[in-house]
């Protein structure tokens, strides 16, 4: 233990905890080596002790992960070597200039969080509740990074809770590699318990704190990865072993897995329902703002409220203000935890990414051209079904000025970004698109109409590309607020670490992996009976809500029937709900194991090389390859590769099978 750093937190602002983003930031603290008696005597120094285990989740978030924009729905050249598959066990892209590894970051929080769950204790001056409190809250840290660990890894050393010497370091401890059902089955007892020690809520200084929901809901999104192909059954994984040649991945499939993260989303779903405190978050319709991008009539759907229709709530805005910061997160029943979201690599770094460059961002971000064509028509056809009646077309563009009510398609703009259903619109800034930049203190730095033809200040110059390569770039984080020119600020964002449409979408997607007929009997987190079976009324009032609160219609009956045909549409309901949000959509592709095909595919977008000549305008529109990246993905790409070095420090972990 003497080799683990023992920090105290010695500046009283530790005591006030008075944001989320001062809490779990404690670098800027001055910190002092102790011993274990006096770092757990007093309330400041446990305090401090706790907020050192946050920090290795604020250092390693989801928003900082590598793999954000190393997928089919965003690229950034910066995860070239990613995308390219050219890193290694000798180079993993994102540590090879950290000094020291990802890995060992999580295993220092939770040996953090283990240490102090061993000696919270002994702290006179902590009440019984405060000290369950904080348990629940390190037992979640801990689950945590386990959980970060297993779904890039697989299989890592699982450290026992007792029975070793709590003086040796990570590398005088050398454990093998544990099972992946059995990790899983550690962060299920453990966030199941934690659930019942933490608060149902949080004060608004508090609220980077797990709640009872945060503990149930990270606890859902862990069962339903480990019920997913990759690792449920999954035959090409049978040298997955560790140093003794046993295997460490299951070889049978296992369908109750999928009943059991099914239970687990139910906990989050009922606890929403008795509690009232989660909800998708929806705003009310502003008379004549925005009506052209309301939903075209329906005859159910325009005249009934949400969750049944969408009569009472303006789609678009309602699914952007999650994300745009309009929301505060305290005041947003969607949110069920949250990090922190300031500094590189969070939300507001996301957006200088994404920002063009006449409003000084660095214009780099791309959407791909898939993610594009994954959104739906207004009417809820996909784009190819529109194409057959003549409804979706990729020529032509926009006359309407620019207006309050017409802030989506102004002039100039292409016709295949027309009628197109409230989420694209709330999420993706294509060629054409008006940033509104209102902070910007100069007049000329408003309202801006950006567009990437070749030439043009935000396009490509020259041959460098400094530019979006596929011509399209992400908008879901923005705020009309947004400049950073001068003058101009960055609405703060709260991240979404966990909300509740994420919770309705495991809840569906399990739901639809179960066999007709078949019935599992299993227990709530408080242990409690619940029956679990493939429900079509369960799975439609999941859904539903997603598809009302995006104004796009409910899938037909003859959908929700077919277990096929529904899971084809629950993987785009995901990808276009979730966009940018906790590197979702690169692990969905490994838990489904679909990434081999997927990935495989050309990074398409906008041919960027074409100018605003009248003559060729039209051949940017054309889905064009980006040349200068060359997509790789191989079955070894499944799970990441432990780096060389860690394998020198611990002798009896074994190496993912290709690397």
């Amino acid at each position: 233990m003497k080799k683990l750093v023992y920090y105290i937190l010695l500046s009283i602002s530790a005591l006030s905890f008075s944001a989320c983003t001062d809490y779990i930031n404690v670098d800027k603290y001055f910190y002092d080596q102790v011993s274990l008696d006096s770092a757990f005597s007093k309330r400041i120094y446990v305090d401090g002790w706790l907020s050192s285990a946050y920090s290795v989740m604020n250092k390693l978030g989801e928003y900082k992960e590598p793999f954000r924009w190393a997928s089919d729905d965003l690229y950034h050249p910066d995860m070239k070597e990613y995308v390219e598959g050219s890193y290694s066990a000798d180079k993993p892209k994102g540590d090879e200039n950290a000094g020291e590894s990802r890995l060992w970051k999580y295993y220092e929080g939770i040996r953090k969080a283990s240490t102090f769950l061993d000696n919270v204790d002994r702290c006179p001056e902590l009440t019984m509740d405060e000290i369950a409190d904080m348990k629940g809250q390190a037992r979640f840290l801990r689950a945590y990074c386990y959980w970060a660990l297993i779904r890039v890894f697989g299989p890592v050393p699982l450290i026992p809770l007792e029975g070793l010497d709590a003086d040796l370091s990570y590398e005088e401890l050398s454990l093998p590699r544990t099972h992946f059902d059995e990790i899983v089955s550690f962060i299920d007892t453990e966030l199941a318990e934690t659930a019942r020690l933490l608060p149902m809520r949080r004060t608004v200084n508090n609220l980077g704190r797990p709640t009872r929901g945060a503990a149930l809901g990270l606890r859902a999104r862990v069962l339903l990865y480990a019920a997913s192909p990759l690792y449920n059954g999954n035959l090409d994984f049978f040298n997955v072993v560790d140093n003794k040649g046993n295997q460490l991945i299951s070889q049978t499939y296992d369908e109750s897995k999928w009943a059991k993260a099914a239970a687990a989303a139910k906990d989050v779903i009922e606890l929403a329902k008795t509690s009232g405190l989660y909800e998708l978050y929806t705003i009310a319709p502003k008379i004549g703002t925005l009506d052209m991008y309301r939903p075209p009539v329906h005859p159910e759907y325009s005249t009934k409220d949400y969750p049944d229709g969408w009569a009472n709530i303006d789609p678009l805005l309602s699914y952007k203000s999650n994300f745009d910061g309009s929301v505060q997160g305290s005041k947003n029943p969607e949110l069920i935890f949250t990090r922190t979201s300031d500094g590189t690599g969070t939300i507001n770094d996301w957006m200088y990414q994404a920002l063009p460059r006449t409003i000084s961002g660095n214009n780099r971000l791309c959407v791909t051209q898939k993610q594009v064509n994954a959104y739906a028509m207004n009417d809820g056809r996909t784009i190819s079904e529109a194409a057959n009646t003549g409804d979706y077309v990729t020529t032509g563009f926009t006359t309407e000025a620019y207006s309050e009510n017409n802030p989506f398609l102004p002039a100039k703009v292409s016709l295949m970004y027309n009628k197109r259903e409230p989420r694209f619109y709330a999420s993706i800034a294509y060629n054409g698109s008006v940033w509104e930049a209102a902070s910007a203190s100069e007049p000329r730095y408003r309202n801006q109409q950006i567009f990437y033809y070749r030439g043009t200040e935000d396009g490509k110059q020259g041959f460098k590309e400094e530019c979006p390569l596929t011509g399209m770039t992400l908008k879901k984080f923005y705020n009309s607020e947004d400049s950073r020119t001068d003058g101009g600020y960055v609405i703060e964002k709260t991240e979404m670490t966990i909300r509740y449409a994420e919770i309705l979408l495991i809840y569906a997607e399990a739901l639809n992996e179960l066999s007709e007929g078949e019935v599992y009997h299993l227990k709530t987190y408080s242990n409690e009976d619940v029956e679990i079976k493939r429900d079509e009324d369960e799975m439609r009032y999941a859904i539903k809500r997603i598809r009302m609160r995006a104004g796009v219609p409910d899938y037909t009956n003859e959908t929700y029937k077919n277990q096929a045909d529904f899971r084809v549409k629950l993987k785009r309901e995901r990808q276009v709900e979730l966009l940018g949000e906790n590197s979702m959509r690169y692990f969905d592709l490994r838990r489904w194991k679909d990434a081999l095909t997927e990935e495989n595919q050309l990074l398409q977008g906008c041919n960027i090389n074409i100018s605003d000549d009248d003559t060729y305008i039209a051949d940017f529109y054309k889905e064009t390859p980006v040349s200068s990246v060359h997509k790789v993905f191989e079955q070894r790409m499944y799970l990441f590769p432990f780096p060389t070095y860690e394998l020198k420090r611990n002798v009896n972990l074994t190496q993912n099978p290709g690397w």
